[in-house]
């Protein structure tokens, strides 16, 4: 009988090298994305309260602007943890976080958490049209019936100026994602996010200075600090990681599920009841974000052999040595 040559001998998928069993890529992806829309959600549910004595600018300026301290101190993130145009991908990941949490603020102001969750997920929704694949499209179509059933555009009386914020934070959640993918590949370890982060509190500063910051406390400035450990420095963590095991596809169709956990916060937290209808629209959501995660992981690249790590010779056949 001869003994096997180790390098056929077949991989088990899922299992490591130790053979203790884990789960698929798709869905630790997808466990971090639900995570970070939770977390994210529970976050924003709790300060619509304060936007009352800091304003809605206010209120996001003092929770980014200590995401981005709380990052730098715990990445620590060095220079040459960064090539080529890596720090101006970083930079403009700041930029385009600060704007949609900005305007996405403005429309909780003025709209229902679960409301405004829904129009922002018109950005994801884009996304994930994104690339060929008649199956992505079907989960990307469910999750907009989903949308507009939970949006319920056929009631007049939406604020317009909240309708605005609300598809502008869109817009600014599509560009989030294709670049949190593309900093995530470039950059190991959170540092991308350490660096973007505090750009983001910085823009949004700007933004509040001339009318909110003048508001603040430093009773607010603890409590604003709780909550940008709950809804930035873990929600962010979590969607970086994410978008390193999911396509930005399937990741803009399992945002879907945001406005249902929105409408769940908002039932839950601030006591805004939703009808039968929207009830019916997170059905349709939570079964497209299903169907994003059961094909929705990404081909990784096989790594090059590397020379120092040669494969072993074949072991010699028993039966072969005695009859030679």
């Amino acid at each position: 009988m001869s003994i096997p040559d180790p390098r056929t001998r077949p991989l088990e998928i899922g299992r490591p090298a130790g053979g203790r069993p884990r789960l698929p890529d798709a869905a630790t992806g997808a466990l971090m994305a639900v995570a970070a829309m939770s977390t994210v959600q529970l976050g924003l549910a709790l300060s619509v309260p304060l936007i009352d004595d800091l304003g809605a600018l206010g209120t996001v300026a003092l929770r980014l602007a200590w995401a981005g301290v709380v990052l730098l101190v715990l990445v620590r993130p060095r220079r040459r943890d960064f090539g080529g145009r890596d720090l101006w991908a970083c930079t403009m990941l700041g930029v385009v976080s600060g704007c949609l949490m900005v305007f996405f603020m403005l429309a909780v102001a003025r709209l229902p958490l679960g409301t405004a969750s829904a129009l922002e997920f018109l950005g994801p929704l884009a996304v994930s049209l994104y690339g060929a694949g008649g199956g992505r499209r079907r989960w990307t179509a469910l999750a907009g019936v989903g949308v507009v059933l939970l949006t319920e555009p056929w009631h007049a009386g939406i604020d317009p100026l909240g309708l605005a914020f609300a598809l502008a934070a869109a817009a600014c959640w599509a560009a989030y994602i294709l670049l949190t993918q593309h900093v995530g590949d470039r950059v190991t370890g959170l540092s991308g996010l350490a660096v973007s982060m505090p750009v983001a509190g910085l823009v949004v500063l700007l933004a509040a200075a001339p009318t909110d910051l003048g508001r603040v406390t430093w009773h607010l400035v603890l409590i604003m600090l709780g909550l940008a450990a709950l809804s930035a420095v873990l929600p962010f963590s979590l969607e970086f990681l994410a978008l390193r095991r999911l396509t930005t596809s399937a990741f803009g169709t399992l945002m879907s599920l945001e406005p249902a956990i929105a409408l769940l916060m908002g039932l839950v937290v601030l006591d805004q009841i939703p009808g039968a209808v929207p009830a019916a629209g997170v059905i349709f959501v939570v079964l497209a974000g299903i169907g994003a995660t059961r094909t929705g992981a990404r081909t990784a690249a096989p790594e090059p052999a590397r020379p120092s790590d040669p494969l072993p010779d074949p072991l010699p056949d028993p039966q072969a040595r005695v009859a030679g």
